[in-house]
Formats: C-alpha cells, sequence, structure tokens
C-alpha cells in the first residue's frame, strides 16, 4: 500500500499504511468516532491518533459518549516544537478574565488595561463582559491547565496583554479604534507583535475613508500583526464584512467547519462573513476552525454551577443520581421536578442537557463562532514569530496565504487562500531566517 493516499488525510504516504485492525481497541474507536470506518491509514495519521488517545484518557467516560472534542492542535496536525515562547499578544475583547489556564503554573498576563472610564472591574471580575475575551484569549494562549494539557493553544507559552474594550453589549468601533490606538501606543513597553481583534465594527465602510481601518493600517506599518475576525454573517444575503477585517492590511480570519475531525474529506465552511468588501478586497484571507472549539467556561456562573451538575451526574452511577439531582435542586428545576424518572430516563435527559449546552466537562464547553477561529490564526502567528522574530507583518500574511490548503467544495470567495497549515507555515517562517 506503499504510495497510496490515506483515507484519513488525503496524502500520499512513502511509509505505507497501518492497518486499523492492527491497532489497540481503544485506538480503532477514537479513529472510528472521528473519520469512520478505514481499512488502514498512514503511519502519521497512527500516530496522530495515538497522541490523541493519550490525552484523552483522562476524558474517557466523555469521549465513549460521543461529547469528545479533539483539540485543535491535534486537528490541524500543530508543530509541538513551538508554542508562542517569547512572543506578546493583545487581545481587544469586551473583557477578560485571569483564567488558571492562562495564569498556572506561571502568570502570562503582562498587562490589562481598561478603556472605559471609572471601570472597577478586574480581571478576577466574573461578569458578563468578561466571558467573551476569557475564551479568545484561553483559545489562543491557554496551556490547558484545567484539562491535564489536553486544550491548549497553539501559542500555550505566549504572553499577553488584554485590552478591556466594553463593559457590556455590542463593542462600538470607536472603541475598538481607541483600544488599538493604546496598543499602538504602548507596543514597545510591553513588547507586542500581535493584536487579535475579536469584534466587528458597525457598518461597511472603506478603508480609505474609516478611522478604524486607518488605524488598523498604521498598526501594520508599525510592525503589528493584526488578525480579525471576519463576521458570522455567511447566511446573509449581502454577508457583509466590517471594519477592521475590511482593512486591506490585516489579516482576516474566517471559518472551517471540520467536523471535529482530522479527515480532509470531511471540511466545510462555517456562516463566516466574507467578501468582496467596499473596495473590492478578498475577505477573509484564511480560515480556522470556527466551529467544535473548546473554550473554558466562566467560574462563579449559572453557566459554570449547570456545567458542574451535568459533568457531576454524567460520572455518577445510577443510584447516586436522585440524591445529587436533589442537592442541587436550584441549578436545574427541570431535573429536579424530574428526579423520580427511572434511571435510564434520567440518563437520556442529563445527555440532552450536555448537548444542548454544549458541555465537554465542568470545566470546558465548545463554542463557534469566527470569534474564535481567529484567535487560532494569531496563535499560529506567533509560533510563527518564535520560529522566526525577524518576520515582518507582510511576510506572516504572505506565508499564511502561500501555505493555505484550500477546502475543494468551497467556493473562494468563502474561504480565501483556503485551511492554515501550521506545520507548512512555520516550516516558511524557518525558511527565512537570516
Amino acid at each position: 500500500m506503499i504510495g497510496h493516499a490515506c483515507p484519513v488525510c488525503r496524502r500520499p504516504s512513502a511509509a505505507g499504511h497501518v492497518r486499523l485492525e492492527s491497532l489497540a481497541d481503544s485506538l480503532q474507536r477514537l479513529v472510528i468516532a472521528n473519520v469512520g470506518p478505514v481499512a488502514s491509514l498512514c503511519a502519521r495519521c497512527a500516530s496522530l491518533f495515538a497522541r490523541a488517545e493519550r490525552q484523552l484518557h483522562t476524558h474517557a467516560a466523555i469521549f465513549e459518549q460521543g461529547g469528545a472534542v479533539l483539540p485543535i492542535h491535534l486537528r490541524l496536525d500543530a508543530d509541538e516544537r513551538f508554542t508562542g515562547r517569547g512572543i506578546v499578544i493583545a487581545f481587544l475583547d469586551s473583557g477578560f478574565y485571569a483564567h488558571p489556564d492562562l495564569t498556572t503554573p506561571r502568570n502570562r498576563i503582562v498587562a490589562y488595561h481598561s478603556i472605559i472610564p471609572h471601570d472597577a472591574s478586574s480581571l478576577e471580575s466574573a461578569d458578563v463582559a468578561s466571558w467573551h475575551g476569557m475564551m479568545t484569549s484561553v483559545v489562543a494562549c491557554g496551556n490547558g491547565a484545567l484539562s491535564g494539557g489536553l486544550y491548549r493553544g497553539l501559542a500555550s507559552e505566549a504572553s499577553l496583554v488584554l485590552v478591556k474594550i466594553s463593559d457590556a453589549g455590542r463593542i462600538p468601533e470607536r472603541n475598538i479604534r481607541r483600544g488599538l490606538e493604546w496598543v499602538l501606543a504602548n507596543r514597545e513597553r510591553y513588547g507586542i507583535r500581535i493584536v487579535n481583534i475579536s469584534a466587528g465594527g458597525d457598518r461597511e465602510a472603506s478603508y480609505l475613508h474609516n478611522a478604524l481601518s486607518k488605524t488598523v493600517e498604521r498598526a501594520v506599518r508599525a510592525g503589528l500583526v493584526v488578525v480579525c475576525a471576519v463576521g458570522n454573517a455567511g447566511l446573509q444575503p449581502n454577508h457583509p464584512v466590517y471594519p477592521p477585517a475590511s482593512a486591506p492590511s490585516c489579516i482576516a480570519v474566517g471559518g472551517l467547519d471540520d467536523q471535529n475531525s482530522p479527515d480532509r474529506a470531511r471540511r466545510g465552511i462555517y456562516r463566516s462573513s466574507y467578501g468582496p468588501t467596499i473596495d473590492g478586497l478578498q475577505k477573509p484571507e484564511v480560515i480556522a476552525p470556527g466551529i467544535w472549539v473548546a473554550a473554558p467556561i466562566l467560574p462563579r456562573t449559572p453557566t459554570a454551577a449547570e456545567a458542574e451538575l451535568y459533568a457531576m451526574l454524567d460520572r455518577a452511577s445510577d443510584d447516586e443520581l436522585r440524591a445529587i439531582i436533589e442537592r442541587n435542586a436550584e441549578v436545574d428545576r427541570e431535573l429536579f421536578e424530574a428526579r423520580t424518572l427511572p434511571a435510564y430516563l434520567l440518563r437520556q435527559l442529563i445527555a440532552i442537557k450536555l448537548r444542548e449546552g454544549n458541555v465537554i466537562n465542568e470545566h470546558y464547553k465548545h463554542v463557534d463562532g469566527t470569534s474564535f477561529a481567529a484567535p487560532i490564526v494569531t496563535s499560529l502567528v506567533a509560533c510563527m514569530l518564535e520560529a522566526n522574530p525577524t518576520l515582518t507583518p507582510q511576510q506572516v500574511k504572505r506565508i499564511l496565504i502561500d501555505t493555505a490548503e484550500r477546502v475543494p467544495t468551497v467556493e473562494v470567495d468563502r474561504q480565501g487562500w483556503g485551511v492554515i497549515a501550521p506545520r507548512r507555515a512555520i516550516e516558511a517562517a524557518l525558511a527565512l531566517r537570516r
């Protein structure tokens, strides 16, 4: 079978294939759950799934019930030599929380700034404004401290500057601009190389006249790589791309739906916004997973209490279910009122709760949106800059475009140049080292 295309990754394999039946039973189940029944797979894919199995063994109960989410670094086959060491990323978002995935065993948050006047919040505030920025920053830079390293970002050793640009609700475009201007003014003080913006402006606008787009262009000229979420309006008739994603020099990121699988044949598109922009520019330039993305649950919130209850019930024996539900009556009234049902019916209700809440376990859920695709690209950029600190923003963008993998069944307008390819991007960055 040497030279035949692997049915999992669709690449030719000079080293030959491994028969599925020769793998351990648990590894066979992992392969089948993610790519379906196959007779064989290439040695590289077999190794990837073996890595996944080693990391998933602590989550075996969740996996066996079909609730496991494969980590992004495994789905994209990231180069584990580079983790963003020495690179500082600024995140502009509604608010933030100092999540353990960012602060243990050492705190990698080097600065926190709020542009909101008289803002009394802090990185310990578990309020509604904190959840979005917490998730975007952890998706990019979390080290998986609460998952045994399983759900870690590609840039799991990068440092962070967190810039709060809203206190609740939608983020006005002027706030995004003010936050980016603060980053520009403080980039040398903190050594910032990359800016992640998972927020959109007020309306479509030409970069020639829009103040936010002009600020993006100024930031890139100053040496910052600016990564922007393209938006989630792909199902709308005009699927608009707003600033800052419509600025020419930023890297606008759309969403990939890889169906939680490394199988390239299963790749499709998320409902991302796409161009051409008012100025006729192709946006997005690249896409990254925009669904089935593991993200942290904000502690001390109703969502956290529900996830903890559902995960506890999922692990409990049938005899324990009723007592646990009664002790947590205030968390989920529907479960409390159903507590006298037979155990098998309670199990079905618990499974529905896990599925509807996108709950992975008590610490993580899976989320979707280009808000989370953008930080995945941001994290790859951090790894590229670790591999080659001399890269300019223009070189970074060129490498991402040149190494991206097209999705054959998706029109070009929606995917740009395709799916980011971390290993190829890292090798291209290394090739340019002086």
